[in-house]
């Protein structure tokens, strides 16, 4: 049986654990040039940095995944640099890039462990050099130990900004503010569903009171304002409405993560929103199962659920595939992990509760503020295309605003700015997110060289 597992992070890690004890050698397949994914990112041979200081309270689990990676690479086709950049669920085929070398991997069924990236809402002067998203922040501090900047101002919500936050104050670098966009009464409003989380919440109180105590500037409830050029600033305004100004030299900018599922979407697996991740997700079985014969999904690109969620899923969208094929597959095993996965979910809803997405600021966006970085796009112009197609026809979704107006149509393909885009149509129209649907995938899912495509599209 031929099997391809896309992905050498949490997910991808367990993934291929069971598959491999089950006998079966996969094709395994990560774009980076090594595994762990970004929470479990490797620095680069010879970097030599101490788990204990890269991952903090995350050591030990990230020590033994890369343990299993490392072990499993052997038994496995092992392709690391290796961008997928097409799938054909038909032919059963994966569209591969390696150093500009084209291939096609076959395959009976493929696990899809696609991760996440961040969630961005335009600000006046985020397309500035100086500027990043929290997850790029991050990486920066693992793969080459240093911080965007010196002195940074950290905004957005979700735990990812008070995780980088705490790991940015720990490595020496000066954070001038932490601006979280919630307010601290939207948070314990979600306290006793929080409290489900056990250490995964105790860990969360911990980066809050050590940057608390150490003096850093938090801010709940913030609205940002713009950044000033060069990023030397962020301006911004309290709870109260008062406005402030904070000096800086960079910018981390995130609220929450949206999965990774271009693959998912191009292997014709439906999607549906989830209000209250307010994201538009693939449609799958509690155990990784989808309705396109062959594809599993399992991790953040199913669905944002963290770290532990995603290891948990990864094996179990194994075992599904395992008893699909008419393998063995330990049902005892399966029906633990699925109380897990239970559990896990009643605590990821709570998380959302607690860190919402902040769809008004998304909406509210000023109509010079650049939308679409790609193609230039400005808040402002997207809405005059959305009133003109109103007065002329049905109100548009989101990929006949794209036709009118461009917006998604660049190199990110609407990754970037797509879920702002769809916040903002759906206040110009007076109608529900759900009803403006989402930016439809096309391959290549990144942009490829053109010469190294030969024959295969």
């Amino acid at each position: 049986m031929k099997v391809a597992v896309v992905g050498a992070g949490p997910a991808g890690v367990r993934a291929v654990e069971a598959l491999v004890a089950a006998g079966i050698r996969p094709v395994w397949i990560d774009e980076a040039p090594d595994g762990g994914g970004r929470i479990y990112q490797r620095p680069p041979p010879g970097l030599g940095r101490d788990p204990r200081v890269l991952y903090g309270f995350e050591a030990k689990r990230a020590t033994a995944l890369h343990g299993a990676l490392d072990a499993l690479k052997s038994q496995t086709d092992w392709r690391p640099e290796t961008l997928v950049w097409h799938i054909r669920p038909g032919a059963r085929d994966l569209r591969v890039l390696h150093r500009g070398r084209q291939d096609t991997v076959g395959y009976d069924a493929a696990i899809l462990c696609t991760g996440a990236m961040d969630r961005v809402i335009p600000v006046p002067g985020w397309t500035q050099p100086g500027v990043t998203t929290l997850g790029a922040a991050q990486i920066a501090l693992k793969t080459q130990g240093c911080g965007i900047g010196q002195r940074v101002v950290l905004m957005g919500t979700g735990p990812l900004l008070w995780l980088i936050a705490y790991q940015y104050a720990r490595a020496g670098a000066t954070v001038a503010a932490v601006l979280d966009t919630t307010p601290f009464a939207t948070k314990m409003r979600a306290a006793p569903g929080l409290l489900r989380g056990g250490a995964t919440f105790a860990k969360g109180l911990y980066y809050t009171a050590w940057l608390r105590l150490h003096g850093v500037p938090i801010a709940e409830g913030a609205t940002p304002i713009a950044i000033k050029d060069g990023a030397s600033g962020v301006v911004w305004r309290d709870a109260a409405r008062r406005e402030h100004t904070t000096d800086c030299d960079a910018v981390g900018m995130g609220w929450g993560l949206k999965p990774e599922a271009q693959l998912a979407d191009l292997a014709a697996v439906p999607f549906h929103y989830d209000a209250l991740q307010r994201n538009w997700v693939p449609q799958r079985d509690g155990a990784g199962r989808t309705g396109v014969p062959g594809i599993y999904l399992a991790g953040d690109g199913a669905g944002i659920g963290g770290a532990e969620v995603a290891e948990i899923a990864g094996r179990r969208a194994a075992l599904a595939l395992l008893a699909d094929a008419g393998l063995p597959a330990d049902a005892a095993e399966a029906a633990r992990l699925d109380g897990l996965l239970a559990r896990q979910a009643r605590f990821r809803a709570a998380l959302e509760r607690a860190f919402p997405f902040p769809a008004a600021l998304a909406a509210g966006i000023a109509d010079d503020t650049i939308l679409c970085r790609c193609e230039g796009l400005r808040a402002g112009e997207l809405r005059a295309a959305a009133r003109a197609e109103a007065a002329t026809g049905p109100a548009p979704e989101v990929n006949r605003a794209k036709a009118f107006s461009r917006v998604g149509m660049g190199r990110c393909q609407g990754r970037v700015c797509g879920a702002a885009a769809a916040e903002v149509l759906a206040a110009e129209l007076g109608c529900d997110i759900a009803q403006i649907g989402r930016l439809r995938g096309q391959p290549p899912v990144k942009p490829i060289p053109i010469p190294s495509l030969g024959d295969a599209a």
